[in-house]
Formats: structure tokens, sequence, C-alpha cells
């Protein structure tokens, strides 16, 4: 059943975004907001920050947190900071400063609370090189200096899951609306979408507060797995959208006493989970570069997918973040494992649409679910950017089963990092100071899960070795 105080909720509609601080004092008081949620998304995507009341944030709405923030691994942890940043240096305050555009409600809390997306800056007003915003803003300011925008339009699959308080036991999927939870793969299925709709609902709802345009919303061909899609806009707001549609998602969920979770591949048996992003370029004047005067393919647009193929293996330690994701870059699994493209064949890892000349555009389908926005986006458009600046030539389209060509993706995040340090092309675009930061992240966390014994070596290793 939906949570009963629903039906307040709906009793009035919250809009997203102001430009000034003057301007939110004014929508505090329209909305009767008492609290506000002062976040930051750290590398693994992860809301930072504080909680205030309304009247202390209007009273210094900027906020002080350790640069450390930006160094924190999955599991809490800090890695040695040496050969990044010094440990004093990483025990030193950062400033966050709100971007009033993201100013929204945050429809689950209990009393009316508020969000706000935080922008991070050295006290001498250098932006922070590690925050996943600034990486972003970074790449889409080398965009702006040729005249060029991007456009992203992102897909997010997740699944649902039943309840699981004991990580040693594998997810189930969750009980629907009949009773019964799935037991076959119900892809593009409307009853399977319905046996959640109370769920769907509130999620929707708790959206259109925030501001979050959805576009679609499927049955994807896991059990219980969901895709959301979202229109498409400038990068970093749909960045943004990723960001606070993930937490919204999860929240819902749990109110239902389900979960919701984006890992990779968090059944065995199951599809992993991506995000797709869909990419085009349009000058000043909103042109699209990928299609010429008479809707032909342009130099650009070949050069920002021989981009995308030739920088794909060095960003996947961004697009694959985690241990987890590689499970999902196999063979069979119906994930891409390649870089090779295709008109309309979602076996390659970048597929072009069908679409008008106007709307041509290139989908990445290598980024997993588990990946941040910001991160994913950003590295994403810097291998296209590359590809383009560089004038490099695509390889044939493939109009067969790009599969069949094996696997050209790494297979593990240690080998992904490899690639990702030695490319300096892409360390120049994203910022040597991120990029030092991520890597020692990462490998540390790689050096946790190489700590832990799975219980497939119990299994077959225990008595047999």
């Amino acid at each position: 059943m939906k949570p009963k105080h629903n039906k307040a909720k709906r009793e009035h509609t919250l809009d997203r975004g102001v430009s000034t601080l003057e301007e939110a004092q004014a929508w505090f008081a329209r909305q009767s907001i008492e609290e506000i949620e002062c976040v930051v998304p750290d590398l693994a995507g992860v809301a930072r920050g504080k909680i205030m009341p309304v009247r202390k944030f209007l009273g210094t709405p900027s906020m002080n947190l350790p640069l450390a923030v930006f160094y924190q691994t999955i599991t809490g942890d800090f890695p040695e900071f040496e050969g990044a940043v010094n440990a004093v240096q990483s025990d030193t305050d950062i400033f966050l400063t709100p971007d009033f555009a993201t100013l929204a409600a945050v429809p689950w809390a209990q009393d009316p609370t508020a969000q706000v997306i935080h922008d991070a800056f050295h006290p001498d007003g250098r932006p922070v090189e590690e925050a996943p915003r600034q990486v972003l803003r970074r790449v889409l300011a080398l965009y702006d200096e040729k005249g060029w925008s991007p456009i992203v339009a992102p897909e997010i699959e997740f699944y649902l899951v039943d309840r699981n308080t004991d990580p040693d036991y594998p997810l189930k999927p969750p009980i629907g609306r009949s009773g019964r939870p799935e037991t076959g793969r119900q892809g593009y299925s409307i009853s399977a979408v319905n046996e959640f709709d109370a769920l769907f609902e509130d999620m929707y709802e708790y959206s259109e507060r925030q501001g979050l345009e959805i576009d679609t919303l499927i049955h994807e061909s896991g059990v219980a797995q969901m895709e959301i899609n979202l229109r498409h806009g400038h990068p970093l707001e749909l960045a943004d959208q990723v960001f606070m549609m993930k937490r919204t998602i999860r929240e819902v969920a749990l109110e239902h006493e389900i979960y919701a979770t984006f890992m990779a591949k968090p059944m065995a048996s199951e599809p992993g989970s991506a995000m797709h992003i869909h990419q085009s370029i349009v000058d000043r004047k909103g042109r699209n570069l990928f299609s010429g005067d008479e809707g032909q393919e342009t130099d650009l647009f070949h050069g920002f997918i021989a981009g995308q193929q030739t920088f794909l293996p060095a960003i996947m330690a961004i697009l694959a973040p985690y241990v987890n994701s590689y499970r999902r870059i196999s063979r069979d699994s119906g994930a891409p494992v390649n870089t090779q493209w295709g008109y309309d064949n979602r076996t390659c890892g970048l597929r072009v649409p069908p679409s008008d000349p106007a709307n041509r555009r290139l989908e990445n389908r290598i980024p997993s679910s588990d990946a941040n926005p910001y991160l994913a986006i950003a590295a994403s458009l810097a291998a296209g950017y590359l590809g383009m600046v560089q004038g490099l030539k695509p390889t044939e389209p493939v109009a067969i089963d790009a599969s069949a060509r094996g696997i050209e993706l790494p297979r593990s995040l240690s080998e992904s990092l490899k690639l990702f340090e030695a490319c300096q092309p892409l360390v120049d675009i994203l910022g040597p100071t991120f990029c030092a930061a991520y890597d020692r992240v990462k490998q540390a966390e790689y050096e946790t899960f190489m700590r832990t014994i799975s219980p497939w070596e119990r299994e077959f290793l225990l008595l047999n070795v």
C-alpha cells in the first residue's frame, strides 16, 4: 500500500531553482521550509554535507568541510594521501557555495525540508579540482572555447529487490501487488511495472516536486529491473538530475519497504544495469554539428565517434568504477563489450539511434549505473572532444553482432586504472589533481576488495587445492 501521508504531499507542488539568496529566502518562506540539506556529490556520487536550520543557512550560506571528503572511499575509509595531497592539506577546510539553481524540496522528509547542491572552493577562491561538478565544468569549458555546447540524455537502469539486511545472502526480487515476486523476465511489460504502481506513482510525484523531468519509464529485461529515461539538456543540469533521481528512487523504495539498487551486477543470473548516455553537440546557434547542411554526417561526428572508440578503454575506470562493475562486462550478458559503433546496433558499445539529421546523436552504452553521473558524462565528452580536435577517424560501422569480435574493454578495475593513469591526454583534460585523487581512492577500494574472501573461493578451493 502507499504511505498514508502521500495525500497531504499532493496538496502542494514545489518549484525548483532560484537565482539569488534573496529569492531563496522568499522561496523558503513561501514553502514554510524549516531545514535545508546542503549537499555536495563526492567521487562516488554520494551526497555529503550538512543539514541545518534555514535561519542559519540564510545567515551563512557558505559551509566548510575538509578536503578529505573528496578522498573518502565507498567503504568510508581514506587512502594514503602521500603523492596526491599531504595529510595536513587533506584535513584543511574547503568552502562550499550553494548553486541556487539546484534548490528543491526533499519530498520524503517528514518536516518541510529543502536541498541545494554546492560547489567547492579553496580559501583563495580556486575551484576544488577533485570535486566531480568541477571536473564536468572543466570539460564543458573546453567545448565552450570552441563555440560548442554538448547536449546529453542519460538512461538509468536499476533493480527493485527485497530487503536484504545480511550481505552474505543473495538478493531476491521483491513482492509486488499480486503478492508474488517475478519469476521470469518481463522486458517492456506494462503489467510488470504495474506490480509496483504505488511506488512509481510516488516516484513521479517526488520527481515533479524536485523539477526532475522523466521522459519514460520501462521494465528492462532483468527480473524487477527498471529503466528511467531523462529528457535531454545541458550536461551539468542532467548530471544533477541523475544525482537527485538516484536519491529519490532509493528513498521511495525504502518507503515501500524494499530496496532500489544501482549496482552494476546485483544478481549473478540477471543482466547488469547500465547508464547509457546519449550525446550530441550544437553550435552557438543551436545547429547540430553532427549533421551538415544537406543532412549528411560530418567530420566532427566521425571524430566524436573515433574519440570515444580510442579512449573508452582508458575511461573505463570512471565508467565502470567498482570491482562489481566488471561482472557486467561479459559476453552473452546483454551488455556491450567492445568499442565498435553501428547504426541502431545494441551489440555495439557505441550506437547511433535512428533520428532525423537535426537530432543525430551517439549513445555511449558502456557506463554502468553505479557510475558517478558527473564523472561519467565528463569522461565520455572528454573522449569525444579529443576525437574532434585531433581529427580522428572511426572504424567502419558494424551491422552484425559486434560481440562476436570478443571483449575489447578492460576486464577488471585494476587493469582499467593502469590505462587511466597512462593516458596523458585524458589526464590533461580531466585535471591531474582530480586524476591523482581518483586513482588513489580506486586503488584503495580495490585493495579492500582483495582482502575479502568470497564464497566461491571457500566452495571450490577450501578442500580441493
